[in-house]
């Protein structure tokens, strides 16, 4: 997907006068470094010593290890899926190769790379993901774990191989500064995981490519930092990467300034990107995942070497973990709030490890549990191997006495009731900074799950690049469970990652434990000078989920849809839809009583345009239902859909 002149002025519109006056110097140096490419300065008797504690390996529960094993000889194999693709070219790698598209990335200067041109490039996601090496952490830790030099072999040749066929400022992998970021992260853990293997030094401090390889990463961070609107989690792994490799590999004449700079930005930016109670402002679930494992990772790197870290760091890091464990259903299922694209900080377990609940018992290591947290199942390896490094935090530090349920400041409600009922309803801000990159067009939608079984759905993301009329349905109005009017969505796209005009939600009433409902109201003036406002009530003894839409202003055309996950099954004759599902071998059932006063229709895997779909991950979507009703309204409508549970 190339960029028109039309997006570049959209784009420039939201910057202000200081991020464009920085983007200017940016885009000086870039032509400066252009004509020369500067040498490392010299470096000797470097030593790693950012080792495990001992005795950190030995913490790790056996069937954490089994799970990580298992991964690690389906990857010897030479077998990976990412995004939904599946390589079994990973006993060798060619490290410019899409498969998904079958196109090589140009190994150009990084600054002439069109990465988002999915013709001259291929999907950049296939492209990058390999290379944040977290497959090659997942390697090491099987290693360190196990003692088998085959991992720790693999290992060392690919990063060998990826050195070689990367070197600075050359291809894809030099374009933007996250995969920078965690790429390094993930070079400091495979370090500390092949400690134990006798090649680790000549591989890394005895190894003059990779000394030119982590210098040139660490100067790109420091030249090149998201700035502006563009300072989201983006920055938050700039900044990790850069103190993780600075205190961990710091080997270098700059590593004390970067160590100091890196140390504020991920203050600063941790603050930023986080809302006072702890939700992450971009207000994408999976995001508030990874700037919570990015942030947990830096603080450990900075710990391990006797780096200070601000008080303030590890206080927004405290909050948001007790957010996650307040949100997330009876599951451990966060909401599926805004884009996805199942990014991850630091990986040291196999897919089957439960990713936020290894997240909740990291926080548990680190910060201790409180009461009203939900029990976290199983174990990992991730968290006796960070915590090993980290300082415990929070003894003193006001926290939650019960389970936070309205987050006032990012407009996040969870309404729960009888029978494992969950209820997420949307009245936040529409995403963060001024582009509101990762937002969508979701206001007032709402989530409802039974037992972690999604009824209603937020139907994901999917896609970045390369599939505009997948990206627009997948973060459109039409795309969630909420109200369409006139046919366009309630807030204006500009681009992928652009919004020029957001529709603006006031929550009004959230009263989350009330005698015998839970109710939630809210309005948005996303279509106006017609308004559009919602009630919903989620009560107790009759186990329903009452949803009431009014619609007051001039005439429109609207469409209210319904997402149904992707395991319900539904029968729709009229107005009523009969819903049924299976978990955990029990058959489950529900009805869903639509409004009359709408002409309803149920869709599935359509594609022309785009309804009834559900993204289980980036990269992947499946077919599912949507039940969609279509009518006018003059003056004022009023809209009442009741989801009863049975039994």
């Amino acid at each position: 997907m190339s960029m028109s002149a039309g997006w570049y002025l959209r784009r420039l519109s939201r910057m202000g006068p200081r991020e464009a006056g920085g983007r200017a110097v940016d885009a000086v140096r870039r032509r400066r470094w252009r004509s020369a490419l500067p040498e490392r300065p010299p470096v000797t008797g470097v030593r790693f010593t950012a080792v495990l504690p001992e005795g950190a390996l030995a913490a790790v529960h056996p069937d954490a290890v089994k799970r990580l094993v298992a991964e690690a000889d389906r990857l010897m194999a030479g077998r990976a899926e990412f995004f939904g693709v599946v390589r079994d070219d990973m006993t060798d790698p060619d490290w410019q190769f899409d498969p998904k598209t079958g196109r090589r990335a140009p190994l150009d200067h990084a600054f002439d790379v069109p990465y988002r041109d999915e013709a001259t490039v291929g999907d950049i996601k296939q492209i990058w993901e390999p290379s944040r090496h977290q497959y090659l952490t997942v390697l090491a830790a099987a290693y360190a774990l196990t003692g088998n030099d085959r991992y720790a072999e693999r290992v060392a040749a690919h990063l060998r191989s990826w050195w070689e066929a990367n070197p600075p400022l050359r291809g894809a992998h030099w374009v933007s500064g996250i995969e920078l970021g965690i790429r390094l992260l993930s070079w400091v853990w495979i370090r500390r995981l092949l400690d134990g293997w006798a090649g680790a030094p000549a591989l890394f401090e005895e190894n003059p490519v990779a000394l030119d390889q982590i210098w040139h990463h660490q100067r790109w961070l420091a030249a090149f930092p998201s700035r502006g609107s563009s300072a989201n989690n983006h920055a938050v792994a700039e900044a990790a990467g850069q103190l993780a490799a600075s205190c961990a590999l710091g080997w270098f004449p700059y590593s004390p300034r970067w160590r100091a700079d890196a140390l504020r930005d991920l203050d600063r930016h941790l603050r930023a990107n986080t809302f006072l109670s702890g939700i992450n402002r971009e207000l994408a679930s999976e995001y508030h995942g990874l700037v919570l494992e990015l942030g947990l990772a830096a603080v450990a790197e900075a710990d391990a070497a006797g780096v200070a870290v601000p008080a303030t760091t590890r206080l927004v890091l405290l909050r948001m973990t007790d957010a996650l464990a307040a949100v997330v259903d009876n599951r451990l299922r966060p909401p599926r709030q805004g884009d996805a694209d199942d990014g991850h900080g630091l990986v040291l377990d196999g897919p089957d490890t439960d990713r936020w609940g290894s997240l909740l018992a990291t926080g548990e290591a680190v910060f201790g549990r409180l009461a009203w947290w939900p029990e976290v199942p199983g174990a990992d390896v991730r968290t006796p191997l960070l915590a090993s490094l980290t300082e415990p935090y929070g003894a003193g530090v006001a926290r939650p006495e019960k389970r936070p349920a309205h987050f006032a400041d990012a407009g996040l409600t969870v309404l729960r009731g009888p029978g494992d009922i969950w209820c997420r309803c949307d009245g936040g801000p529409h995403g963060f900074l001024s582009i509101a990159a990762h937002a969508h067009a979701d206001a007032l939608s709402v989530e409802v799950r039974h037992d972690g079984v999604d009824v209603l759905a937020d139907p994901g993301t999917y896609c970045y690049h390369g599939q505009p009329e997948w990206r627009s349905y997948f973060r459109s109005t039409l795309g969630h469970n909420t109200l369409e009017a006139g046919g366009r969505d309630q807030s204006v796209s500009g681009g992928p990652f652009l919004w020029t005009r957001p529709a603006v939600t006031r929550v009004l009433k959230a009263d989350t434990d009330g005698e015998e409902a839970a109710r939630w109201c809210a309005e948005h003036d996303g279509y106006r000078p017609l308004l559009h406002r919602r009630q919903v009530d989620v009560t107790y003894e009759s186990r329903e989920v009452r949803i009431t839409d009014t619609v007051s202003g001039d005439r429109r055309e609207v469409r209210l849809a319904f997402h149904l996950g992707p395991s319900v099954t539904a029968e729709l004759e009229g107005s009523r839809a009969r819903l049924s599902w299976t978990r955990d071998g029990e058959d489950r059932s529900a009805v869903l009583d639509l409004p009359d006063g709408l002409t309803w229709r149920s869709h599935r895997g359509e594609s022309g345009p785009p309804l009834g779909w559900y993204s289980p991950g980036f990269g992947r979507k499946v077919p599912s239902t949507t039940l969609a009703g279509s009518g006018s309204v003059d003056g004022t409508a009023e809209f009442t859909t009741v989801l009863g549970f049975d039994g």
